[in-house]
C-alpha cells in the first residue's frame, strides 16, 4: 500500500494520498478576524496552495465538505465559492453548520481531489 502524507504533525497530516486520490485536512481562513467573505476566500486561496503543493488542482476536486459557523451566512460564503469554483468543474458537495473550533472561525473547508 502506498500512501503519502504531506506536512505530517502530531494531530494531523496536511495531505494524504492514496491511490492517486489527495484527502486535505479542513482548511481555515488566513485571518479569522475578518468577515465570512474574506474568510472564505483566504480558506480557498489556502486549498489551492495546498493542492498545488501536492500536484493537484481545484478543477480535479472530487468532493468538499464546508462547514460554517451560522446558516444564515451561507450565501456570502456561497459568493466567494462561486466565484472560485471552475464552471464544469463543480465537485460533490456538501455544507453544514457546525461549532467550530474557536469562536472567531467562522468556515473550514475540506477536500478530497484526484491527482
Amino acid at each position: 500500500m502506498n500512501i503519502k502524507r504531506y506536512n505530517t504533525q502530531k494531530r494531523m497530516s496536511h495531505a494524504v494520498i492514496h491511490n492517486n486520490v489527495a484527502y486535505l485536512c479542513g482548511q481555515i481562513p488566513k485571518d479569522e478576524t475578518k468577515g465570512m467573505a474574506e474568510q472564505t476566500k483566504t480558506t480557498l486561496e489556502k486549498v489551492d496552495q495546498l493542492l498545488a503543493d501536492i500536484g493537484s488542482h481545484k478543477s480535479k476536486i472530487l468532493s468538499a465538505t464546508v462547514y460554517i459557523k451560522d446558516m444564515n451566512q451561507f450565501k456570502e460564503m456561497n459568493e466567494m465559492w462561486d466565484n472560485w469554483v471552475e464552471e464544469g468543474n463543480t465537485p460533490a458537495r456538501a455544507c453544514v453548520e457546525a461549532n467550530m473550533a474557536r469562536e472567531s472561525l467562522l468556515v473550514e473547508v475540506s477536500v478530497i481531489a484526484a491527482i
